[in-house]
């Protein structure tokens, strides 16, 4: 870091970026904001600085004598669980000597403290995380746990739609489910879809029957209105969408088809009339809500049709440092991992993360929300 950049950080004061520290640190203290840091973006802690902002005036006698390069690497190692990697750099400031720590966003959060406290940044200052559905996120966002992997609230091998998953085993495997050697129970295990008899997320939405009653949060709720606007009083055609995913994508699929708009195109006045945006274009962007949704947070898909719009709303702004740019260029970051890879066999969805590409080559006119205060992800097909 240059002394120039080093005045201008000191001059604009502590952000969620910078954070200052006098040279006699605490080591919990220190370990605090590094762990806080961590579990947020990354940033810099400036050892030599005082409240007032003001720079102590270190020299490298003082530093050596306080060992703080030491306590700086003590600390990372042996303070934080598990234990961060972290640069310094001794920076010349006119007034002496600033330690400059580069903390970098982790990559095994949550990071935590000798007793277990967990800190992220909030603007200039550290808060404690307290709240089970932060701490899940956190473990999410580390790719340590996905949203699919839950026990799906009770639900068991008893819940399963077996008809639906023999002819699902027949055809993708090309064998008969009662000619196994081993029992359904093992099988859901080994598929990723149950732990002992109690099916986890994922196997209860793609084969239990109803999965919605012990899971009444994780469906679609579905509404068309005659205007532009939200009518508590009017509306054209509501429905609560339930069922396994598969079929839940197909209800979806027509409710979109029969409510939104259609056009005479090129055909006579005695043919039917066609719908004004192509199916691959519901099917593509249905299946992104339903597979890649949030399933850490309860709360149902939510699709609007307006006289000149069409909302699909999903829990969950994407993950990690994905952007509207990264998935309208074929990037992806897969959330649910076993449901993403189920998938593909049960759904028309590719899962090489170029279905918004496809959606947009059919039928351009279309906008993405990644709404990080509101936690949801909007996609808003104008007509």
């Amino acid at each position: 870091m240059e002394t120039t950049e080093l005045i201008e950080i000191i001059a604009r004061g502590e952000d969620s970026r910078f954070q200052f520290k006098t040279s006699d640190v605490h080591p919990e203290s220190l370990a605090q904001e590094m762990i806080a840091f961590s579990n947020t973006d990354g940033g810099m802690i400036l050892i030599g600085i005082t409240p007032d902002n003001e720079v102590e005036g270190l020299t490298n006698t003082i530093i050596n004598e306080k060992k703080l390069d030491n306590l700086i690497s003590n600390v990372a190692h042996n303070n934080i669980k598990p234990p961060i990697t972290v640069e310094t750099e001794n920076v010349l400031h006119p007034d002496g000597i600033v330690i400059v720590i580069k903390v970098y966003k982790g990559i095994y959060k949550p990071y935590m403290d000798k007793s277990g406290n967990i800190y992220i940044r909030k603007g200039a200052d550290k808060r404690k995380v307290n709240s089970p559905d932060e701490l899940l996120r956190m473990f999410q966002s580390s790719n340590r746990m996905h949203g699919d992997e839950q026990t799906a609230n009770g639900l068991t091998l008893a819940d399963i739609d077996l008809p639906f998953f023999k002819a699902f085993f027949q055809k993708e495997y090309g064998e008969n489910l009662d000619e196994q050697d081993n029992p359904i129970q093992v099988i859901f295990e080994n598929m990723n879809l149950a732990q002992s008899s109690h099916l986890n997320i994922a196997g209860a939405l793609l084969f239990a029957k109803q999965p919605n009653f012990r899971l009444p949060t994780f469906i679609v709720k579905a509404v068309a209105y005659p205007g532009t606007d939200i009518d508590e009083d009017t509306y054209v055609d509501s429905r609560d969408i339930t069922g396994k995913i598969s079929d839940v994508f197909q209800q979806v699929i027509s409710f979109l088809t029969i409510n939104s708009k259609r056009e005479q195109a090129e055909q006579t006045v005695n043919s039917t009339s066609e719908p004004a945006i192509p199916k691959i274009v519901f099917e593509e962007l249905v299946a992104n809500a339903l597979i890649h949704r949030d399933y850490f947070i309860s709360a149902p898909v939510r699709i609007f049709i307006f006289s000149n719009r069409i909302e699909i709303i999903s829990p969950g702004h994407l993950p990690n440092n994905l952007t509207v740019q990264n998935i309208k260029s074929g990037n992806s970051n897969i959330r649910n991992p076993i449901l993403a890879s189920f998938a593909t066999k049960l759904l028309p969805y590719r899962g090489l993360g170029n279905g918004v590409r496809r959606a947009l080559k059919a039928y351009p006119t279309i906008e993405f929300n990644d709404d990080r205060d509101n936690n949801l992800f909007k996609v808003i097909i104008k007509m």
